[in-house]
């Protein structure tokens, strides 16, 4: 496996390279992004995992320096799992000069968790652009857990005429259904045992909707309700429709539950998508 830390090598290492499968990653591994690495070498022929805290997707006051970094251990991780190069460049060589050229992204990344973190799909974008250009991928995955970012980088990917497609993996799990996130280690132990009622209310909320609730507000309201008694502070509980993550009108059958909180100091975010019958 090779291991790349400038855009000038990483550039000559694949010259002539067909079939480019790229994983952009801050890295700090876990289970989900190797399972996105496996969706990766189903798709194409050589598999690249960039790992870069990107600081434009950082607003103020958020885990930026304290982002855990753990090259050596994830590239132990990476070459396990058989992926044939890891990008890792600094700072300086992915912005070599102020980002003053940044994506301007539809109004929906502004709603959701572009409310609460303004600015950061925009710095998403910017740097995953960077890095379909620096690479140039066919294929390049992301996972489903953060669904509204996987949403507006195929948007950004269609509006733009990218020559890759976007493909989303499913969102891996522990054993008790908490979505797997670099976060998690944040967590201490009394918050670690509260953080699995996250997703047993989206689980709730669905078995709602597929028993014939159509009042999607008051299971919206209910869950807040819940989750904010258990001492959760909520961001938000919604349901939106899956093809644009619009507020849905009643006849849609491909939904998605969203929902982001904080519990303690870290934010957590997961979502279910539901399909109903027509």
């Amino acid at each position: 496996m090779l291991v790349i830390h400038t855009i000038v090598e990483l550039r000559e290492r694949l010259r002539g390279v067909t079939g480019i499968a790229l994983v952009p990653t801050m890295g700090n591994l876990h289970q989900g992004h190797l399972d996105l690495v496996r969706i990766a070498r189903q798709h194409g022929q050589f598999v690249v995992v960039s790992i870069f805290v990107n600081p434009l997707q950082f607003g103020i006051n958020e885990d930026y320096s304290k982002y855990p970094r753990t090259l050596e251990q994830d590239c132990k991780m990476l070459e396990q799992c058989g992926v044939d190069m890891v990008f890792a460049p600094s700072e300086r060589d992915l912005y070599p000069q102020p980002q003053q050229v940044t994506v301007e992204l539809p109004p929906i990344a502004n709603e959701l968790c572009g409310a609460f973190r303004p600015g950061h799909f925009r710095g998403a974008a910017t740097v995953v652009l960077k890095l379909l250009n620096i690479a140039q991928p066919c294929v390049a995955v992301f996972g489903k857990k953060d669904y509204q970012q996987l949403y507006l980088m195929r948007q950004m990917a269609a509006q733009l005429n990218l020559p890759v497609e976007i493909v989303g993996g499913e969102t891996v799990r522990a054993s008790d259904g908490l979505a797997l996130s670099s976060r998690n280690q944040y967590l201490n132990a009394a918050e670690r045992t509260e953080a699995i009622f996250l997703y047993q209310n989206l689980v709730e909320i669905r078995l709602a909707i597929m028993d014939g609730a159509t009042n999607f507000f008051k299971l919206e309201r209910q869950a807040i309700e819940v989750l904010t008694a258990r001492g959760w502070q909520i961001d938000y509980v919604t349901i939106r429709a899956q093809s644009n993550l619009a507020e849905p009108t009643a006849s849609e059958c491909n939904l998605v539950i969203l929902v982001a909180a904080r519990l303690g100091r870290t934010r957590l975010i997961d979502n279910l998508e539901v399909v109903r019958e027509q």
